[in-house]
């Protein structure tokens, strides 16, 4: 029987998959049609899987060409395609050859096994492989996922709480939303090996309210699999779309049912977390990477990356790239590798400006950082974060002072309110961004006629170098003073953008030295 397998991805969905499934369906009814994960080749989607060979991206003209073989969209076996070949999937090891919630697939492919081991092993021995292994959180600033599950175990406490961080709102990112949807067990698993390791019988999963499929695996993935992870349990709670939230204090907050706003540290949530209690708080990819390491052990995931940064990265493509889509590789490939070899340059042909990494306050990479290797280290060298492993191009058409000014409106919309460098600074941020695009600030008479009533300095105005001065210090201002990283990283794709793209600002090189400090 002709087996034919087809992503029930959200993208794929949107892409047109459910209509080529049912077409198919009527065209072939002797065929086995088997909706499977995503492999996360989005400019293939939506892909179809005949015995094997891969056409892409299908429509229902191409169906009975695909049917007979003879459809020039015919890429070959999916899994020996250049694209999926050159990865190193670990976490992402299932994604398109498995149906998500189907716990035959899960356990046909390692699953359960690192949950065995966790139960065989015992609470300090997996604290003791995840330190080996080197993981750190996939998240953001990249702390190790090891100490934070040994800051946690030896607080004594009468209950802790695992929270899995599925509050995905970065631009550009997806590998959270690819994890929940084609293989929920994955994260499920990951989360009970860390119940057992701090000694946590309930956990959360906060998911955003914009991923409803994601949100639906996951519930039908828990009504079958409760038996295999009891008594540990894990809840869905679905958040309401506010980016702030994905800061993990501000997230707990949420969770207790209170106004999502930061929270001032200390205490660490491992300390007092969710509802007062000892909390593990980790995002997807970071709990997702947990039963691989428990099966295999430590030293196999070390082995993949470069110094500190251990492990494989699932990277997102996206922006203006011919080849957007997942791809997971261990650390150490450069920017211009990603962008490039990988991701194919622009689809517009247009030379390439500037990439962001690391979600819409990640800093502005120009193509003389292209040999900066994706490590966490390294991209702190250049200015820059990781962040959750987004990856979004702009060719030449881009303006930079635009952009620049969308992180600073982005961070006014999202601010919770909580600190003042952020909530004040973000707008004021926009309105100087708008004073250098006008030119510089020019005088206002009315105030100005009110200066002069009281023998007043006259209001005079700031040309384009003042206005760079003034967001410079403000700048400083919100990244060392606010409460949280969305508005002390708001500043980076600011002064990156400056920094690189000076003329955008229209300003030239020598301008660059302000009067306090050089814009860096």
């Amino acid at each position: 029987m002709t087996k034919i397998c087809i992503s029930d991805d959200a993208l794929a969905i949107a892409c047109g998959a459910d209509k080529i499934a049912a077409a198919i369906a009527k065209a072939a009814p002797d065929a086995a049609i088997v909706r499977t994960s995503s492999w996360g080749m989005h400019w293939l989607e939506p892909l179809v899987e005949v015995d094997g060979i891969g056409y892409g991206p299908a429509t229902i003209a191409d169906i009975s060409a695909i049917l007979d073989g003879s459809s020039p969209l015919k890429i070959g076996p999916i899994a020996n395609h250049p694209y999926i070949a050159k990865q190193q999937r670990l976490t992402f090891a299932r994604a398109g050859k498995t149906r998500p919630t189907s716990l035959t697939d899960y356990k046909a492919s390692d699953g359960w096994t690192g949950l065995k081991t966790a139960r065989e092993l015992g609470s300090d021995k997996i604290i003791k492989t995840v330190v080996e292994s080197g993981l750190r959180g996939r998240g953001g600033a990249g702390f190790p996922t090891g100490i934070k599950w040994k800051t946690v175990g030896e607080t004594i406490s009468k209950r802790k709480y695992i929270v899995c961080n599925a509050d995905e709102g970065d631009s550009g990112t997806f590998a959270d939303r690819m994890l929940m949807e084609g293989d929920p067990f994955c994260l499920i698993e990951g989360m009970a090996i860390a119940g057992l390791a701090v000694g946590a019988k309930k956990a959360f999963i906060y998911v955003r309210s914009e991923y409803p499929h994601a949100i639906a695996k996951l519930n039908a993935a828990l009504a079958v699999c409760g038996h295999i992870i009891a008594p540990f349990e894990i809840e869905v709670r679905v958040g309401a779309g506010a980016y702030v939230c994905g800061e993990e204090t501000s997230l707990l907050n949420s969770l207790e049912g209170k106004r999502g706003e930061v929270r001032a540290k200390p205490p660490i949530p491992a300390h007092e977390g969710l509802f007062g209690m000892p909390t593990v708080v980790n995002n997807v990819l970071t709990l997702a990477a947990i039963p691989y390491i428990l099966t295999h052990g430590a030293q196999a995931y070390a082995d993949y990356g470069i110094g500190r940064s251990r492990g494989t990265m699932p990277i997102q493509l996206a922006g203006n790239l011919k080849y957007p889509g997942l791809y997971e590789t261990a650390f150490g490939l450069t920017l211009g590798e990603l962008v490039h070899t990988i991701g194919g340059g622009t689809q517009s042909g247009r030379p390439v400006k500037a990439v962001q990494v690391g979600g819409p306050l990640g800093a502005y990479h120009p193509p003389a950082q292209f040999d900066t290797a994706f490590d966490y280290e390294a991209f702190g060298e250049a200015g820059g974060l990781i962040g959750h492993g987004g990856i979004v191009v702009f060719d030449e058409s881009a303006d930079m002072l635009r952009q620049a000014r969308f992180a600073m409106e982005f961070c006014a919309a999202e601010s919770c309110g909580k600190c003042t460098p952020c909530r004040l600074g973000s707008v004021r941020g926009v309105e100087l961004l708008d004073n250098i695009k006008n030119g510089g600030r020019k005088a206002n008479d009315r105030v100005e006629s009110l200066l002069q009533m009281h023998n007043a300095p006259k209001d005079t105005a700031r040309n384009v170098s003042d206005e760079i001065s003034l967001l410079t210090d403000l700048c400083e201002t919100m990244e060392f003073g606010s409460l949280c990283a969305l508005g002390g990283f708001a500043p980076y794709p600011v002064m990156s953008a400056i920094k690189h793209w000076p003329h955008d600002f229209d300003i030239g090189e020598n301008l660059l030295q302000t009067g306090k400090k050089e814009v860096v």
